[in-house]
């Protein structure tokens, strides 16, 4: 690090937990985030201002007027355009240093699976189960951490699946894969704009942490928040030794 990267980050330089070294594996660091909504707008913003190195980030919508009560990394004057150049555009703002890679598709099959084998941390930000089981099943695949979150209406989640460990449960462990579960949209349901910051910014410090090997992840434990009483409640869970995902893959 040089004089002005190391005046930047010096409140994490700080912090014993992280010092110099975890701040030079910050910028050493390349993470994957699947979406540039909700969650991807605080969870960029964090990673980009706290010091990784390279941030890609993948999403084919535009941006829309009705993303902007709550999707912050976007503004007004950015209406029409891919979400990714309007991500592109604010973190270079927030921190020039970090280099961002903007991926204007909806990643799959071969190019996530690269995509995930890539990435030294994945932040599954998206809004569909379809979404969600893909990036499970590539990180799986290259046995990358996985934190994923989700958010609607005053309730969200966020839960960190470690799969370099193989101990670790999956996605797929907690929430199977099934063709009549019902998608709950934000278009459709709504969603109360602070809890998508909340669960998108401890989805930022859980990979942040994971880079960094310090302190203890979500990993085997799913944090619930109900943001109308705001209570967050914390339930284990284990993996499951019949999945059809991460079963016979990791033994």
């Amino acid at each position: 690090m040089d004089d002005d990267q190391l005046l930047r980050y010096s409140r994490h330089i700080l912090l014993p937990e992280i010092g110099v070294e975890g701040q030079q594996a910050l910028l050493d660091a390349r993470v994957l985030i699947v979406g540039a909504g909700g969650l991807g707008s605080p969870a960029a913003m964090y990673l980009a201002a706290g010091g990784v190195g390279t941030i890609a980030i993948a999403d084919h919508d535009t941006v829309d007027l009705t993303n902007l009560q709550r999707q912050i990394m976007h503004s007004a004057e950015m209406i029409g355009a891919p979400k990714v150049e309007s991500a592109r555009a604010t973190l270079h703002r927030l921190n020039p240093l970090t280099r961002i890679e903007p991926l204007q598709v909806r990643l799959e099959g071969r190019a996530l699976d690269e995509q995930v084998a890539a990435a030294d941390v994945v932040l599954d930000c998206s809004d569909n189960f379809a979404t969600r089981h893909a990036v499970n099943r590539a990180c799986v695949h290259r046995r990358k951490p996985l934190v994923s979150g989700a958010a609607i209406r005053f309730d969200g989640q966020v839960s960190v699946f470690d799969l370099r460990r193989p101990e670790s449960a999956c996605y797929h462990c907690l929430f199977p894969e099934a063709e009549d579960i019902e998608e709950v949209r934000c278009a459709v349901m709504g969603v109360f704009a602070p809890i998508v910051g909340m669960i998108g910014t401890t989805q930022a410090a859980e990979a942040l942490k994971l880079i960094m090997g310090c302190g203890t992840s979500l990993d085997g434990r799913l944090l619930l928040l109900d943001g109308f009483s705001m209570e967050w409640r914390n339930v284990t869970f284990g993996r499951d030794p019949g999945c059809v995902v991460c079963g016979g893959s990791r033994r």
